[in-house]
Formats: structure tokens, sequence, C-alpha cells
């Protein structure tokens, strides 16, 4: 835990009971705070209650006693409408922050030297963060790794010199945290996503632009409009931008060439890495991933070499795009994250032969995006309520069976890629949430991983989990 002392003896709400808000309660009453928490979820507020937490109705608290409020980011800051805690706050001229605004604040206090890499994008940050990680902890540094990629980071161990911070941030949390400074800042990429949260696409840019406005060094991926003019302005304004891209050349950057990281300069490329047999980083978006990873960790201090050896080690994000286990020439690949059409894209267009399981509650707009990718698909095994509407899509372009069952589309998928004598994918990218068959999407993954590993003779490739099957 990070104590947060920079509220000491200072009174705070907290608004959002969930896992983050609970652990950054925990934090600030360790560091001295006098906090006051609520959630508009009333099992949420006798929880806190039971664990000893002062839960009163923030409505009937003296606002202008206040520090701050602590907003959990999953709560409406502007749109669609702010909610009722943020329009009490405005009224008493109270600031209102996040949990990794606690953790800047706390690092300028204890250790501002420490090396603190920070990552956004609409697609393809929890891959970079765990990467960056990754590589760092290869090399035998000491890393701490949070943020919105599932840790809360004030659970994460307190700064110190040579200590290493890589936290993944949501445009939530970065409206939350107007004071960001990382070391490194990223951001990988902008596309229309949280609209109806940020209002429309350039104030969705906006706050994804804080986060590198604010850092030392910023990368940038520069592939979008949003992205480029991003790294202009910065550029302009005299600041250290590294350009990343997956499709050009760039100087003073990183690019790749199919597999191939190279380094951009005013006399041309130098190769960097190359990510050819590398299974966990295939595809052109893992290229940009690894491109902004290779940058991050050169820009905080490790060597080429470093660099190398932990892309090399990479086991991958759990549950996006993983190789799982092998059997002879199939190789089996965890994509439960995939949970619509757009998700699973990167996946079925990494492999060239797939046996595809899919299906779960449909998204709108289905799999007819991915209608260019099916001459890639062998046959698909249909589970869950999207399978009728998934089979009308495929209609006679693609092999289909009605599954049903996670366990009957494995064991079926196993046995017919078996016998296709190619190197092939048994692939679970199921482009539909969990929820019809499974809690959530960490669920459906671990319970595909336990049907591999109850296959006959395949060799895993990760630690067996125990699954629902």
């Amino acid at each position: 835990m990070i104590p947060v002392t920079s509220f000491k003896n200072q009174k705070l709400a907290l608004f959002g009971l969930g896992g983050s808000g609970f652990a950054t309660a925990r934090a600030l009453i360790a560091g001295g705070a006098d906090v006051t928490v609520w959630d508009d979820n009333p099992d949420s507020v006798e929880k806190a209650r039971a664990e000893g937490l002062k839960a009163e109705d923030l409505r009937e608290l003296d606002w202008s006693a206040l520090a701050a409020l602590i907003l959990s980011p999953g709560v409406p800051l502007t749109h669609p409408k702010p909610h009722w805690t943020v329009e009490l706050a405005h009224v008493a001229g109270v600031a209102i922050i996040g949990d990794i605004e606690l953790f800047v604040r706390e690092r300028r206090l204890r250790s501002p030297d420490c090396p603190f890499i920070a990552i956004t994008g609409t697609n393809g940050k929890s891959t970079t963060t765990a990467l960056i990680a990754h590589i760092l902890r290869a090399s035998g540094r000491d890393v701490q790794m949070g943020g919105n990629i599932g840790t809360a980071v004030l659970t994460l161990e307190p700064p110190q010199a040579k200590r290493f911070y890589v936290v993944e941030c949501s445009s939530y949390q970065i409206d939350l945290t107007p004071t960001i400074n990382p070391s490194v800042g990223i951001v990988l990429n902008l596309t229309p996503d949280h609209l109806d949260r940020h209002g429309d696409m350039q104030r969705y840019a906006d706050i994804k632009n804080r986060l590198v406005e604010g850092s030392d060094i910023a990368i940038v991926g520069v592939d979008d409009s949003y992205t480029q003019r991003i790294a202009e302005r910065l550029e302009n304004a005299n600041r250290q931008v590294i350009r990343i891209s997956k499709h050009e050349p760039v100087k003073q950057g990183f690019y790749n060439d199919g597999h191939r990281i190279f380094l951009g300069t005013e006399q041309g490329g130098a190769l960097v890495a190359d990510l050819n047999g590398i299974p966990t980083l295939r595809g052109s978006h893992n290229a940009q991933n690894a491109a902004a990873a290779i940058a991050a960790c050169l820009a905080v201090g490790l060597s080429e070499d470093e660099v190398r050896s932990g892309l090399a080690s990479f086991g991958g994000l759990k549950h996006r795009m993983q190789p799982v286990g092998r059997r002879g020439k199939v190789v089996f690949v965890n994509d439960s994250k995939a949970t619509n059409a757009e998700a699973a894209e990167p996946a079925l267009s990494s492999y060239d032969r797939i046996y595809w399981i899919a299906g779960g509650v449909p998204k709108v707009g289905g799999i007819a995006s991915l209608s260019p990718l099916f001459s890639r698909i062998a046959k698909a095994y249909l589970i869950g309520e999207a399978a009728p509407a998934f089979a009308a899509t495929l209609g006679n372009d693609v092999p289909f069976e009605m599954s049903g069952t996670l366990e009957q589309a494995v064991r079926h998928a196993a046995v017919d890629a078996e016998a296709d004598g190619a190197e092939v994918a048994v692939m679970l990218s199921p482009a539909c949430a969990s929820f019809d068959q499974y809690k959530n999407f960490e669920m459906r993954g671990d319970a595909f991983v336990a049907l591999v590993a109850g296959l006959k003779d395949v060799t895993m490739l990760v630690q067996q989990v125990s699954g629902e099957q």
C-alpha cells in the first residue's frame, strides 16, 4: 500500500466503492486523512461500514470543510451529466480528483525522480503496459505495475529511488489527474470511444493529450489524425517527442516493417528488434505496442540487448491473444478479452488458418465487420446467445457448427484442427460479452485454458487454472 500523506489531517469525501475505491480509502486513512465514503449502492455502503470505514451520505456533509472529493473513475464527471457529488463539489469549490492523482502527488513528495511510465490510448494500452513491465523486470529492475490494467495504483509499494512504476491510464482516470507528470508518457492511438462520457471526439483526444503534455518524454503513435496533431503541438512547444508508427517510417522515432522494429533517423532506419518467432507479439497492432515499449524502456535507461531479451521472453497479456497450449501443429489461443468484433479483429488477422470459437452475448453490429477475415477461418464453433445470428452472418462463406457450450466447442475444434495437418490455431476470440454463460471474460478465458489442459497430449504454455467446465 502507498499511504497517502498529502492530505494528512484534512477532511475528504470519497465516492465510489468498487475495488479501487476501498483501496483508496484505506491508503488515505493510512496517511492520516479524515475520509467519509459513500456509494449509490446500499450494499457497498454496508460493506464499507462492516470494514470500519466512515460511511455517511455525502449530501449531509459540510462541503465547505472538505479539501477534495475523491471520485471513482467510473462515475460521470461531465457527460452525459455530472454526478450529484460532482455538482455539490462544484458549488462548494472543492477539487475533484482520483486515485492516480493521489499517486502522482505522493510520488512528488516521496521520490520525484523515481521512473514513472504512464500509458494510454484507445487500443493496446494493457498489452503495452504489461510488456513494458515485463521488459523492466526481466532486466532486474524493481517494478510496480498498476492502474487501469487491474491493480489499484495505491495498492502498490511506496515510491522510492530506482523503483519503476508502469501505470495504465484510462481517459476517465486522466480526467481526474490534473497534475499528471510521468517520466515517460505514451499515447498509442485514438479512435472514437467512450464518447457518451466525454461528449465528442475532440474532448476525448484533449483528455488523452494531458498525459503526454505533462511528461518529460512523450511517446506518441502517429497513425491517426488526432495523435498526429498531439505530436505536432508538443513539438511546436519544444517538448521531447518520440514518434511511433506501424505504417510509415518516422524520423526521431520507431516504426515497423512487418515484424521488424526500426529506429528512424535522418540517415534512414536502424534495426532494433525482430518480433518474428515471438508468438505473443504477432500482428501489426502488437508491433505498435512493441515499438512503444522499446521506446519507453530505452528512454529510462535500458540497453537494446536488455530490451530484446525482454521482448523474446514476453508471455503475453492474459486473455489477449495468449497462446496457452500446443499439440503438434495446433496452437490453442485464449483471446477471451475480445468482447466485440473490433476487439476480435487483431487476433483473427494474426493467424492464417483458424478454428474459431465465437459467441456469447452479442454486441451491436455482430460480426459483419469481420467478413474480410472469413477466408482465414477453416471452421467456426458457435456458442451462447449469439450463435444463431453469427450463423446467419457466416452463411455459406464459413463452415460452422452450433456447439452451444465452450466445452463442446473446444473438444470438436481440437479434433478438427488436428486432422487438418497444417499449422493452425484453435482460437477463443468470442466477439461477444460472456454474461450468458460466464460471469466475466476472465472466467471464460480460464475455462478455456482448463479445457485445453484436459485434452490429451497437449503441452501447456501457461500454468493451468481451474475453470468452469
